[in-house]
């Protein structure tokens, strides 16, 4: 290898390791520069896998290509391996934002026999772990605002950020798959979403065109949980919270809309809470509601199971479970 492309882990403790800010070192750098070309067809092996893998070298690249058989059982498999390697006891490796451009494809790919399970991959690997915490401050939070440090010592907030920026990047094959027939694909779109970053207010706009047209109670619920993350994390998150308060306002907008706005609504700013809202907040959600909203990624990132009630009830100043007394951001 290239001696100027070999990481040094002194200045990861000396803080000095920004000096690979913008190299062929810098994972956001080099997700950024992989071209169309290279991605749509697949050309694994143009991508530089051991320039991010610290340790014995493993064939992603390999797994990726896999992932594409027509056979599921092959596909399901290879596409296994890949998420043990991606992720390890909550850390994300510096390889995974690599990976998510190809993830996203297959989640496009009609003939792909993986496409809910690369989506998801896509989306866990964008998006921190929570913890267990589901608080106005954390709910709706994507990546860590500071430096953080994975298993393999690499740069987390570059991780997070490249593989952000991969998401924003192909937006358009993600909200092409809210129009397909299949309702997890919808559902899994929207969780990947949300984590994107740049365009991110574009992305936001068109995901709250959505409601209208979408019948199904969890895809509807996820386009306003991944408008407002995406607020979340944006320089003016108004116009979200000027619809999400359109919608927990209005009582005759149904319950899988209003209560979603009114848990995020809560995430867009640190106001008081107004009597209204916490009506909403408050009120007995019925249990055909519950077991979709338990099922949806934001509820699971706080609590398995009973993740609406445990999120409903640290929005409200319920304290954070005690075996996670720090925040994980």
């Amino acid at each position: 290898m290239d001696e100027r492309l070999v990481w040094d882990w002194q200045r990861v403790l000396d803080g000095t390791y920004e000096v690979y800010a913008g190299t062929g070192l810098d994972v956001r750098t080099v997700v950024a520069g992989l071209g169309r070309e290279v991605l749509d067809g697949f050309r694994l092996d143009e991508v530089p896998w051991e320039r991010f893998q610290f340790g014995a070298g493993e064939p992603l690249g390999q797994y990726l290509a896999q992932a594409r058989s027509t056979e599921p059982e092959t596909a399901g498999r290879a596409l296994r391996e890949l998420a043990d390697l991606l992720s390890h006891q909550g850390s994300v490796s510096a390889h995974a934002p690599l990976c998510v451009p190809f993830l996203i494809r297959l989640g496009a790919d009609p003939a792909a026999p993986v496409r809910a399970s690369a989506l998801r991959l896509a989306a866990g690997v964008s998006r921190a772990q929570h913890w267990g915490w589901g608080t106005r401050e954390e709910f709706l939070r994507t990546a860590p605002a500071g430096a953080a440090w994975g298993c393999d010592g690499y740069a987390t907030h570059w991780v997070y950020e490249a593989a952000r920026r991969a998401v924003a990047a192909d937006a358009d094959l993600l909200l092409g798959l809210l129009d397909d027939p299949d309702p997890e694909l919808r559902l899994l779109a929207c969780d990947v979403l949300a984590t994107a970053l740049g365009d991110s207010g574009a992305i936001a706009a068109a995901l709250r065109e959505r409601p209208a047209v979408e019948p199904v109670p969890g895809v509807r619920a996820s386009l306003v949980l991944a408008a407002a993350e995406l607020a979340r994390s944006h320089p003016d998150p108004g116009p979200v919270t000027a619809w999400c308060d359109t919608l927990w306002s209005d009582p005759g907008r149904p319950a899988d809309l209003r209560l979603p706005a009114a848990m995020a609504r809560l995430c867009l700013d640190d106001a008081p809470v107004p009597d209204e809202l916490r009506t909403v907040l408050e009120a007995p959600v019925d249990d055909d509601l519950t077991r979709v909203l338990d099922d949806l990624p934001w509820f699971r990132h706080v609590s398995e199971p009973d993740g609406l009630a445990e999120t409903l009830r640290q929005l409200l100043g319920g304290a954070a479970p005690a075996a996670n007394l720090e925040p994980p951001f």
